[in-house]
């Protein structure tokens, strides 16, 4: 993306911005350690240059957070910055500065903190007195004695000391603030990049490389302002086009900026950055300290929703991670969210999200017997084949992504009350497993049904945990086949009362929670109200686990979707939805390319049975 800018094969402005980072660079001594430099001497060896100001040597140190999470997201850019800079650094005695206003100077000052590998805060507008208050904090915190301030109105070109006894050096993006600024001697060559947009902007700063001056400019005719930036008016006028370099100033010394000894970069550490120009100083002063950034979009900051996400924290596997970004405020179970990802482990599909990113097309039956579904009509082998050829019909039907699935029923339905007295077969978790674990070496999806009869649907479903840990694994519950203590089976519809679905839905939830994995689907099976009592209070609010009502009626396709369409009135918000064909029983089935045409709206999940 760089490429080199030499002399005056380049316009002024950016020949003269490169000067700054370089020689910027080139003085200050940036090093990846604090080990001493051998080869050159000390500040207080170095040969004396008649009429300049010794530069003294500033430490910068960086910090490791204190919690595994850190999750910095107030609607306030200025106070994200400071956030991120008092997560990341203990100490830095230069702070590079930008107005909150000023895109085109935020990404200036990106280039220059990252390669000094100093902080980069904001300066707010001059109505914000408690912003103001809080960035003076955070620098008396940071023990900064020398500032950079980027950006602002070309004739502040003045190099002095603040109210507070700081050294301010200021940079406009105007060649006579550069010229004020940089040695006579230094040869004029920097890399720059490609300008970039507004919505590129923090990918761009995300890329910088600590002790690496690349510099970045705002496109032509983008918007100076970030979008999300307060509407007050900022304390500078932005200056994106280089005006003619004026005459250095005589009545001082030549200066130039300090040397930095900065610390080892902070490793083990993650920022997750809301794609936001209002994230750009958090992400600067993370990649300043040696942190990577992964942008994540602003819509839907789950890191699960994306495989690319998942696959690239999977990777870092942090210890400690910054969520940084107003949008991060209302993601709940973001820690969860956070550890799962970081396995990187991915679901059939992509991602650690369900839907509506997928479509899941299953066979549904026990191993062994025809009798229960199309699943048990072949072995494994022809199993996993034929799940995956009934899936791949519905490809050219529809833009997700579809996944095949297997829903295995675990605890069987039975006429006799058994030695336990449950009219319940359950199967043991051992029998299961070499289907459980075959179709996930396929890529596909696995759900275990329980048809618990006299028992309750947790009892029944504690005995899969060892199955249920496993990424691909979720759970199917059946109130046709809950029955009451002197209920049998056949003789009457099955029923369950809300509350005690919502004791397996906490339960999987916290299971999911506790081992870091995927979200979980939950499928719940119904064909008439009556299944499933005080439906209204079904737990719906946990992100762990996706909540899908399977309308499993079967006969004439009038009668079918009738009933589809009297199970969708009143249902609770968030739920997803499944659809069933029976192979047999339907008059007529509807095929791949009927089923998504004529169900509406389109199903979540399609069984075969």
């Amino acid at each position: 993306m760089g490429h080199s800018v030499r002399g005056a094969t380049r316009g002024a402005g950016a020949r003269i911005l490169g000067t700054l980072l370089l020689g910027a660079l080139l003085l200050s001594g940036c090093v990846a350690e604090p080990a001493p430099q051998t080869d050159a001497p000390a500040a207080s060896e170095r040969p004396s240059v008649p009429g300049r100001v010794p530069s003294p040597v500033l430490d910068a140190t960086t910090a490791r957070p204190g919690t595994p999470l850190t999750v910095i997201a107030d609607a306030d850019p200025v106070r994200n910055a400071i956030a991120a800079s008092a997560a990341l650094y203990s100490e830095s005695r230069l702070v590079v500065t930008a107005s909150v206003g000023d895109l085109a100077a935020q990404l200036l000052a990106s280039s220059a903190a990252v390669a000094l590998g100093v902080p980069l805060l904001l300066t707010p507008t001059p109505d914000a007195t408690a912003a103001a208050a809080a960035l003076e904090d955070e620098l008396g915190r940071l023990g900064a004695s020398h500032l950079l301030k980027v950006g602002g109105d070309p004739a502040a070109r003045h190099v002095g000391t603040d109210a507070a006894g700081r050294e301010e050096f200021h940079v406009v993006a105007s060649p006579d603030a550069v010229v004020a600024i940089l040695p006579r001697e230094l040869a004029a060559e920097a890399v720059t990049a490609d300008a970039v947009t507004a919505d590129g902007a923090l990918a761009a700063v995300a890329k910088l490389k600590p002790g690496t001056p690349l510099l970045l400019g705002l496109a032509a005719g983008a918007d100076p302002m970030p979008t999300t930036m307060p509407t007050t008016t900022p304390t500078t006028t932005p200056t994106t086009t280089p005006t003619a370099p004026a005459a250095a100033a005589t009545d001082r010394p030549p200066v130039t900026l300090p040397r930095v000894r900065r610390s080892v970069p902070r490793t083990g550490v993650l920022v997750l950055a809301v794609n936001d120009p209002a994230q750009l100083a958090g992400a600067a002063t993370a990649r300043a300290a040696g942190v990577d950034v992964l942008p994540v979009p602003a819509d839907h900051p789950n890191p699960q929703a994306s495989a690319a996400l998942v696959t690239a924290l999977g990777a870092a596997r942090p210890s400690a991670v910054l969520a940084l970004g107003a949008a991060f405020a209302g993601e709940e179970r973001l820690a969860w969210k956070v550890r799962a990802a970081a396995t990187g482990v991915q679901l059939p599909g992509g991602g650690q999200v369900l839907f509506p990113a997928s479509l899941l097309v299953a066979l549904y039956g026990t191993p062994g017997t025809s009798a229960l579904g199309v699943l048990g009509e072949q072995e494994l082998p022809a199993a996993i084949i034929r799940a995956r050829s009934t899936a791949s019909q519905y490809a050219e039907h529809t833009e997700r992504t579809v996944v095949p699935m297997m829903e295995i029923i675990a605890t069987v339905a039975a006429g006799a009350e058994g030695a336990d007295g449950n009219y319940s077969n359950e199967l043991s978790a051992d029998r299961l497993r070499p289907w459980v674990e075959a179709a996930g070496k396929a890529g596909m999806y696995v759900v275990l049904d329980l048809q618990p009869g006299r028992t309750d649907f947790l009892t029944q479903a504690k005995r899969y945990e060892s199955l249920l840990v496993l990424p691909h694994v979720g759970l199917a519950l059946d109130p046709e086949w809950r029955l009451g203590k002197t209920q049998r089976h056949l003789e009457q519809i099955g029923s369950v009362d809300a509350a005690e679905l919502n004791t397996v839905i906490t339960w999987l939830a916290d299971l999911t929670s506790t081992h870091a994995l995927p979200q979980k689907l939950v499928v719940l099976h119904q064909f008439s109200l009556k299944m499933i009592r005080n439906r209204a209070s079904l737990d719906t609010s946990l992100p762990e686990l996706a909540l899908l009502l399977h309308v499993d009626g079967l006969g004439g396709q009038p009668a079918k979707q009738a009933t589809w369409r009297a199970l969708r009135a009143g249902a609770p918000a968030g739920i997803f939805w499944g659809w069933k064909n029976f192979i047999d029983e339907d008059q007529p089935m509807l095929t791949p390319a009927q089923t998504m045409a004529q169900v509406a709206p389109s199903p979540d999940l399609i069984t075969y049975q």
